[in-house]
């Protein structure tokens, strides 16, 4: 074997500093967990004056915030030993309805790491592993980490892109949301649209409760409503508008969804896609972004499309190409691009 010493080398500088950060995640989630970021974002502290004011230990605490600090999501004032955060570091760790909010991705790895003994048995077996078969911190994760980026995006951009669809909202419509998980693209919707209907649908019956308590604390009353069903199955017709955040390539036979879909709509009724950007090719997506989705796709994605029937494992990192014919194998002849950033793509479906 011929090794060249500077690409070994270069090698395992990526290796340490990845390391550090599969090491590091786990701190994230703990400082989230006992709101250290935001105890920390109100003022610099030493180790000591954060433990009072969080009512954590004093020894621990220096050790975690010498972590942050080594990893970038702290800073570290040698004259005075205090810690802080910045203005950006603040944002994207302590406050919550930023766009920027990144703890809830740190919680879906903790699941992947839970499902290590289930998914190596998986890779053997080609079995399925499915979405409610895995850790709750994937659940609560997800809808932390997406919800930044739909509050930021879907009634100020994503909405009105689509041909028609927010004088629709705006005088009153009637929205299917299939796949809602916990309900926070429901209920950002229906926030934004008083005079307008919403029902959010999901098999995952965990989930739904969680989007009926967080429904009633928003003070949506029964315009926003969450039932069980599957996206092949789910009831009602004569929807205005239907949409799919981030899930269509989870679904074992997402071909009958949309198909399913197609019928639930009004004749000039609009499908909305939102799934996770990536190019057709793949090597066009071996990049940062790209090695997050396919990451959680292994372990996330292909499984729970797996565990249903077909099966036909789309991927996160499917593409526009697939997931066109998906739709129009449904019955839908109009399939556009309508918006996109740097984590999703939006896709606008008609008759």
């Amino acid at each position: 074997m011929a090794i060249d010493e500077n690409k070994l080398n270069e090698f395992m500088g990526k290796f340490v500093g990845d390391l550090g950060a599969v090491m590091h995640a786990a701190t994230v989630v703990v400082g989230d967990t006992l709101g250290l970021y935001k105890a920390l974002a109100e003022k610099p502290a030493t180790a000591v004056e954060l433990a009072k004011r969080t009512d954590t230990d004093p020894r621990y605490l220096r050790e975690w915030l010498c972590a942050q600090a080594a990893s970038g999501y702290a800073q570290y004032d040698a004259k005075t030993e205090t810690f802080s955060l910045t203005e950006e570091q603040a944002f994207a760790l302590a406050v919550e309805n930023s766009p920027a909010f990144i703890p809830g991705a740190f919680q879906i790895s903790v699941a992947q790491f839970k499902a290590i003994p289930k998914m190596t048995q998986a890779l053997r077996t080609g079995a399925g592993l499915g979405w409610h078969e895995h850790d709750a911190s994937l659940f609560h994760g997800t809808e932390r980490f997406f919800r930044p980026g739909y509050a930021a995006n879907l009634v100020s951009q994503w909405l009105p892109a689509l041909e028609g669809v927010e004088a629709k909202l705006k005088k009153g419509a009637r929205v299917a949301d299939v796949g809602c998980g916990h309900g926070a693209s429901t209920i950002i919707m229906g926030q934004a649209y008083p005079a307008s209907e919403f029902i959010g649908f999901d098999y995952h019956e965990p989930s739904v409760v969680h989007a009926r308590e967080s429904a009633k604390k928003a003070g949506l009353g029964d315009r926003v409503r969450f039932e069980v069903a599957s996206a092949k199955s789910f009831p009602g017709g004569n929807y205005d508008l239907v949409t799919v955040f981030d899930c269509l390539h989870d679904m074992g036979d997402p071909v009958g969804a949309s198909a399913h879909i197609r019928q639930t709509l009004k004749e000039d009724g609009t499908w909305m896609i939102v799934e996770p950007f990536a190019n057709d090719r793949l090597e066009e997506n071996i990049n940062p972004v790209g090695r997050i989705y396919y990451s959680a796709s292994t372990f996330i994605c292909t499984p729970a499309s797996r565990s249903q029937e077909v099966g036909l494992c789309l991927g996160a990192q499917a593409g526009e190409g697939r997931l066109r014919s998906v739709v129009k194998d449904g019955g839908f002849s109009k399939f556009r691009r309508a918006a996109e950033t740097p984590f999703n793509l939006i896709f606008e479906a008609r008759a």
